[in-house]
Formats: C-alpha cells, structure tokens, sequence
C-alpha cells in the first residue's frame, strides 16, 4: 500500500499521542503500545519504512535524539540526593552495570553465535533501564518507599552510564583493527572521554552561567539550551567521533548541580519532547525492525533473555546488596524489576546502523536482539510485579496518604500535623517560596507541576492514596483534580468549596469536580487563608470520656473548624460537608482553631483540660 509522506508523517504524530493516552488510562508504560504501533505499521502492514521516508536524515535525527534524551536524564542527577538514597544505588551502577554487561555479552556470543563486536555492544546496551519504563510500573505495583526509591534512582543514573559505556565499546571495536590496537583503543578511549568531560564541562558552565544571570531572555531558556546543547554536541562529535553523548551527559550533570541555576522550566521542557519526539521515535525504531530478522536469532534467543533476566539481574542485586540492610526478600523483589527502555532501543538503532557502515558482521542482528528484551522485560514485569511485590511481602500498604495541592501557610500546617501522627504527606507548589517553606518545615514536598510529564517520572507517590487542593491556582487545581481521580479513585480526592464563584461559573463546573468539593465544610480557600492571617492555627486533640467532642466546641466557643478525624483504629478521615460530625471518645481531632485568650493558654500550662497538641 502506497502512502505519502505527509500522510506518514501525521500518522506517527497521532499513533504518539494515542498510545501516550492508552498508557495513561490503564498505567503502563507508554513504551509498550509504542513498539507494538512500530511493529503493526512497519513490519506487519508495511505501511511505514523509516529509511526510504527520512532517507540521510535518519541517523542524524536518531543520534540528536538520543542527544536530548541524555541531556534531560543528566540534568535530574543532583549529588546530593544520589547520595541520600544508601550504598545499594552506588552498588548497582558499577557492579550491576559490570556484571550485566558480561553476561549480556558471553550470552549473545555462545547461544546465538554473533560476532564478539555485536556481542560486547549489546551487554552494554543491555545495562540500561530507564525512568520512563520504571516510574509507570513502580505507580502500578507501589513498593515499599525504600525499594521504589533505589529502582527509582537506578533508572535515572543508569540511563547516560549505560549509554557512555556504549559509546565506550563502540569506540574500542571500530579502532580493533588497526595497529597499534592496544595503545591506539587506549587513545581513542582517552580522547574521547578528555573531550567529552572538557567540552560538556565548559558548555554546562557557560550555560548554566548564561541562565543564572539572566544573559537571555525568559522566552529563550529553553530553546537557547537547547540549541546550544545540539550544537555542543556537534563540535564534540567533530572533535571525537562519538564523543558528543558524553559531552551532553556531562554539560547536565554540570548544569543540574550548580548553584542557583533554574533548572526546573529545562526539566518540564521535555514534556512537549516526549511526545512529539521521543514517542515518535520509538515508532520510527520498531517500525525498522524486520519479523524475519527475529525468526533469523532461532530459539536461542530465549537463553539471552534468560540469561539477562534470572541471571545477570539477580547477580548484580545480591553482590551489590552486600554490607546494606535489605533482607532476602528485598533483594528478590529488586532481581525481577530491571525493564529496558527508550534510551536501549535508540542507542541499538544508532550503533547498529554504525556497525552496518564499517562492514562489522552480524551487525543486522543488534536492533531486533535489543527490542525483543524490551519487549519481553516491559511485559513481563510490567504484568508480573504486583503479584510478585505482594507474595514477597514488600508492598507497600493501605495508600493512606495525602498528597496535597498548595505549600501556602494553611496547607504547611495539615502537612505538619498529618506528619506528626505518622501519615505519608508530600506537598506540590509551583510558587518558589511557599516551597522553600515547606522544606525549613522538614515537610516533603514538590515543585513544580503535579500533571506535568516530569512530575509522572519524579513525583514520588508512595504510600499516598488521596489528594487534598488546597490552593487558589483554579485552572491547576481542576488539572490535578481530573489527574489525580483517575489515579486514586472516586472519593480519594478533595477540593475546598469555590465561594467566589457566580452562579454560571457553578453551572458550568463539571459534575465530576463538583462531587469533590466540600473539604473542610462550605469554607472556600479565601475564608481558609483569611483565618490562618487572623491568627487560626492547626492543633490535634485528644478526646476522652472527660473531654469529648461537646466540651471541645465549647472550648473555642464553637469556633473550631475540624479538618480531621483519627479514630480509635488509627484511620484518618478528612471532614466533608455532607459529613454529620460525631466522633467517639478516643478519637483525634486535627482543627483549625481560633488564638487562645492569655488566660485560657494559663489554665491549659497549669494542666486544665483540653489536650490540645501543636501541629508540629
């Protein structure tokens, strides 16, 4: 069937954003409806064939691709919060990433019988998993927070280590053969990481220097970096072939770890990204592979894939989890999770069309080897992990969390008395210094966009089940209201009443946000921030026989807004407005109270009742 281009090219963009969309309603990774749209419009339909379509241009989109796609890993790699997670992360980079590598390769070279080139390059790739296939599966299968954190972490770190350790073995078998191969792999090895590390070094200081001082206007932060990175990349690759991935890994990592550098707007600027390209080049990948390619690897194949999965990746874990405190089946749960994703299957595409050009043999193999194990550790993992996380133990329990909408003054104080009876709260604000708070509060907490695709990769959800607005953003507080229903489920998420409104704006406020509305009663987040200005703050109470519910009320003359309900089984409710209020002697009140009057603070320190604690 003969399709134009135009009509092709419009094709990958709408099959892009249907597979984002069927990844977000049933929470897979997007990477799995990707390779299938790939395989049905390439292979199985011949509808697409990337190389007569983009004909010279596609290595070059290719290896820009993976460019951008390093870049944006790089800039989340923050010292300090790669140190915060233990010795098992640091563990995993080097030795699994080792340990992988060999196995990958001695298994590819004895089962299928492929050049030690095609073999070393692919226990190199095979190394690489990947936040964008992680962070989808861990949403699913909801560890405990100390594994979500190191398979978190892991992915993040792995992605540029992998593909530098590519770039590496790329570098040693294309000067194998010349004289000197010793000392000569030696010198293309050295030159290449002495440019990669100079050149990335400069570039992320010039640039992180250009956003500091603000040398370009707001408008242009985002496409000057990213223009400046591309062509950084390409004066490195001039310098040393192939060193510009290394050059771009480093310029983030520079970037992302000086010093008032506003990093964050770079970060989201990869949503539009994923999207348009990222997503668009797994289709165009797939799409190369050849059915008859993967028949041509035979029943072997299997031992590769065995290999990797129940051998390398178990190894890997349990000699990295030496000397660290997880138990055995920790360390069983963190053998199976290992999926590959984006970054594997464009860096295969990349050297794989290198390895064709410099004659190496049996290169046609790498592309369909790498894909058919991401393909089988994305589905298999993905459809496997929950069941496995709930036999071994290791998930996590009840979500009985919060995540709350707004780090203003009102919203820092739920967090902290919610924190102090030990309840999961992580706070998202996109103002700067409300966040800046919340963190001097010891407080959990995001900045940035909760909906965004970035807060998806980096919002750490465990434990949390339910979301609180508490916030006067109302456009961002009806995104994350549709968001986060579709994540946590009817009843799971609240909304304070919107007292401003007209009538018509009312009528014209979806059903499904108005049946989330009446946190906290009929107050609006207005009348909220308007008491908490007059002096109101949170407070817990406990009740008792002696001191119930009545004599609280008449303690704060009625006064007191209850916001919370612990009771005597330690579940907690927030207050609606369709809730008829009676707790039960025993239970904890978390209320919004009026400032006490001297005399009555003097009764309460000479020991009078109420109970009454502070919030933190």
């Amino acid at each position: 069937m003969s399709v134009s281009v135009i009509v092709l090219l419009a094709m990958i963009g709408v099959l892009s954003l249907v597979c984002q969309w069927l990844a977000w309603r049933l929470r897979v990774p997007a990477i799995l409806f990707l390779l299938a749209s790939g395989l049905v419009v390439g292979p199985l339909l011949g509808w697409l064939n990337p190389e007569p379509l983009f004909g010279q241009l596609l290595f070059p989109m290719i290896s820009l691709s993976v460019a951008i796609i390093l870049f944006e890993g790089s800039l989340t790699l923050r010292y300090e919060e790669i140190r915060g997670h233990g010795n098992m992360v640091r563990n995993l980079i080097p030795i699994g990433s080792l340990v992988t590598a060999l196995v990958g390769t001695l298994a590819a070279r004895w089962a299928l019988g492929v050049s030690w080139e095609v073999a070393l390059l692919f226990g190199a790739i095979s190394v690489v998993t990947g936040p964008t296939v992680i962070v989808p599966l861990l949403r699913s299968v909801k560890p405990t927070a100390k594994l979500a954190n190191i398979l978190r972490w892991e992915g993040i770190i792995i992605d540029p280590i992998g593909a530098l350790l590519a770039v590496l073995v790329f570098e040693g078998i294309v000067s194998w053969g010349q004289s000197n191969v010793f000392s000569h792999s030696l010198y293309i090895f050295g030159k290449t990481l002495l440019v990669g590390l100079v050149i990335g070094g400069v570039a992320g200081w010039l640039n992180g220097l250009a956003l500091r001082n603000h040398w370009l206007p707001q408008y242009l932060h985002n496409p000057g970096t990213l223009m400046f990175m591309l062509g950084v990349y390409t004066l490195s690759n001039e310098f040393a072939h192939e060193s510009g991935l290394v050059t771009v890994t480093v310029m983030g990592i520079w970037m992302a770890n000086m010093k008032r550098v506003p990093t964050d707007s770079l970060i989201e600027f990869k949503e539009s990204l994923s999207v348009l390209l990222i997503s668009a080049l797994f289709i165009i990948l797939a799409a190369r592979v050849q059915f008859s390619a993967i028949a041509d690897l035979g029943w072997a194949l299997i031992i590769v894939l065995l290999a990797l999965i129940l051998v390398a990746r178990p190894a890997s874990v349990f000699l990295s989890a030496i000397g660290t405190s997880l138990n055995w089946r920790d360390k069983l749960f963190l053998s199976w999770v290992a999926p590959r994703g984006i970054v594997a299957a464009a860096v295969s595409a990349l050297f794989a069309l290198q390895l064709q050009n410099s004659g190496q043999g049996n290169a046609e193999a790498l592309v369909p080897l790498v894909f058919i194990l991401i393909i089988t550790t994305v589905t298999l993992q993905s459809l496997t992990a929950r069941p496995v996380a709930r036999l071994l133990k290791v998930a996590e329990p009840a979500e009985y969390g919060f995540l709350i909408l707004g780090a203003n003054p009102l919203a820092r104080q739920i967090g902290a008395a919610l924190a102090h009876h030990e309840v999961p709260v992580v706070l998202t604000d996109t103002n700067w210094e409300n966040v800046r708070q919340a963190r001097m509060d010891n407080l959990k907490v995001y900045f940035g966009n909760p909906v965004s695709e970035y807060a998806a990769t980096h919002l750490d959800l465990t434990g949390i089940g339910n979301l609180l607005v508490i916030s006067p953003y109302k456009h961002l507080n009806s995104l994350a209201t549709y968001h986060f229903l579709d994540w946590f489920g009817d009843r799971h998420v609240y909304n304070l009443t919107e007292g401003d409104q007209d009538p018509d704006a009312r009528h014209q406020t979806a059903a499904k946000i108005r049946e989330t509305r009446g946190l906290f009663g009929q107050l609006s987040y207005s009348r909220l921030a308007s008491l908490i200005h007059e002096g109101y703050g949170v407070k817990t109470t406990q009740l008792s026989d002696a001191f119930g519910y009545e004599e609280f009320q008449a303690q704060y003359d009625q006064q007191a807004i209850v916001l919370f309900v612990i009771d005597g089984k330690g579940h907690i409710n927030p207050v609606t407005a369709d809730q008829e209020l009676s707790p039960d002697s025993g239970s904890v009140l978390i209320s919004l109270v009026p400032p006490q009057p001297e005399k009555e603070r003097g009764e309460q320190a000479s020991g009078q009742p109420p109970s009454d604690q502070p919030a933190a």
